[in-house]
């Protein structure tokens, strides 16, 4: 099979079973790997793969979004919380090439700017607007505080927080040449120029003034249960219709709704905003299993969408891991903005739709089987149907497939995200937190980001 670029010559997707390798720099190189201590840690940069959108005019040029930046689970005086391995790292767009030998140049970063014009940070939001209690660690292993001068002190010199942080994992590219990026924390939805200056955004903070997307005169805001999100299992994966009228988004995981009961759910949702009539919808997504999570979604139509499923696990490591791209349709699927009360549906202004005084988490996570409850209420969750399994496909060894590239000839780009080719450590008593990000148990193969190219074709009957 085969796909052709820009210049009419013909690339095998044979050849990109193995993938091809995104160029990258380095970032930092001070701190110890952890699973080899006489070496140094190389930070990459790299960190392309938390979403990837298609550019809108040229057939072989590909968008693709990096995260907060390199980071490292880390529990220091202040409590638990992220350390910062180059703490003023900018989360970016990168604009990258497939060319003709099928290698891949990178053309272009844009870094992440706030209305004024100014780079933004990974750092957590305020607690009021998305924050989850993180705790910002600097590279010695110090919180990160108001005063970097002064020890931390909760009243006189508290934790450092960034209101324009953002932790990105959704891209959509727009025909204007301008971008809509989802975050996994807030949620927050931002939408940045050319440039990658913020000139409007959502969310489900009604208090937030930088809510300014309108409609019939009021902003467009999230439903209020997405504040209920896992932190750091936000808004994994966003996109836009091919009209450019609606933008859809899923929730990586269950959400915490109304507490921790909820995560053990195999239920996450999508929404869609329409972003002229102001118009919000909701569907449901039955994951394969609680424990997988969506990673990213790019329309096929408006109401046809390819979407990633997968388990986080190491192919190498693990040969139970799965990595899906099924196809779902929303036509079919129940609005559940539009169900209306009766004595035992509510909607709530928080918890959303509750039925017998449970929230749609806590009801599928009390029993799998109230998926047929719902079934029998007339509450339909998105179809979706097999189109792609990645692991008997391409020689895919990473644990996160995340980026998603709609070819303009019907082919599927996959990216995975390398976290920075660096992780926390599981070694006891290592001198460093962090080591070097491996994909083999023996830690001999480094990740990094790759391209890989299939060919979608749906298979059985899907549900």
């Amino acid at each position: 099979m085969t796909i052709k670029n820009i210049n009419t010559e013909i690339i095998q997707i044979k050849d990109f079973i193995q993938g091809t390798a995104l160029p990258y720099t380095v970032l930092d190189d001070t701190h110890i790997n952890a699973a080899y201590p006489e070496r140094k840690l190389e930070v990459r940069g790299g960190g392309f793969g938390s979403d990837a959108a298609a550019h809108p005019t040229n057939a072989n040029q590909f968008y693709v979004l990096t995260d907060r930046g390199p980071n490292a689970d880390f529990e220091g005086s202040a409590g638990k919380g992220k350390q910062f391995l180059v703490p003023d790292y900018t989360p970016r767009i990168g604009l990258f090439e497939l060319q003709a030998t099928g290698q891949i140049i990178k053309i272009k970063e844009i870094l992440l700017k706030d209305a004024n014009g100014n780079p933004i940070s990974g750092l957590p939001n305020p607690q009021a607007l998305g924050g989850t209690n993180e705790v910002p660690y600097d590279v010695d292993g110090q919180p990160m505080t108001i005063n970097p001068n002064l020890p931390f002190d909760a009243v006189t010199n508290p934790i450092k927080n960034d209101i324009n942080g953002l932790d990105p994992e959704g891209l959509a590219a727009l025909t204007d040449g301008s971008f809509w990026i989802s975050d996994e924390y807030g949620p927050h939805l931002v939408h940045y120029n050319a440039q990658g200056v913020e000139i409007e955004r959502i969310n489900a903070f009604a208090s937030d003034e930088r809510n300014n997307v309108m409609a019939n005169g009021q902003p467009i805001l999230l439903p209020a249960e997405f504040i209920k999100r896992r932190a750091n299992r936000g808004m994994e994966a966003l996109t836009i219709t091919p009209d450019q009228s609606t933008l859809v988004g899923i929730m990586e995981s269950s959400m915490d709704n109304p507490d921790h009961s909820g995560r053990v759910s195999s239920l996450t949702r999508i929404v869609t905003i329409n972003l002229y009539s102001g118009q919000i919808a909701q569907y449901l997504y039955r994951l394969d299993h609680a424990h997988h999570v969506t990673s990213g979604i790019v329309a096929i139509n408006n109401h046809e969408f390819y979407l990633i499923e997968h388990d986080r696990k190491f192919p190498l490591q693990d040969k139970s891991a799965q990595k899906l791209i099924y196809k779902i349709d929303l036509s079919q699927a129940t609005d559940i903005e539009n169900i209306l009360n009766t004595d035992n549906i509510k909607q709530d202004h928080v918890l959303g739709l509750t039925i017998n005084e449970q929230t749609l988490e806590q009801l599928i996570a009390a029993d799998e089987k109230n998926w047929q409850l719902l079934k029998e209420l007339a509450i339909k969750p998105v179809k979706k149907t097999l189109a792609v399994d990645v692991l008997a496909t391409v020689e895919y060894p990473h644990d996160k497939l995340e980026g998603l590239w709609l070819r303009q000839d019907g082919s599927l780009g996959l990216l995975n995200d390398d976290d920075f080719a660096m992780t926390d450590s599981m070694i006891a008593n290592a001198k460093s937190t962090i080591e070097q990000k491996y994909l083999d148990s023996e830690k001999t193969i480094e990740d990094a980001n790759r391209l890989y190219m299939v060919m979608p074709s749906e298979c059985g009957d899907g549900y």
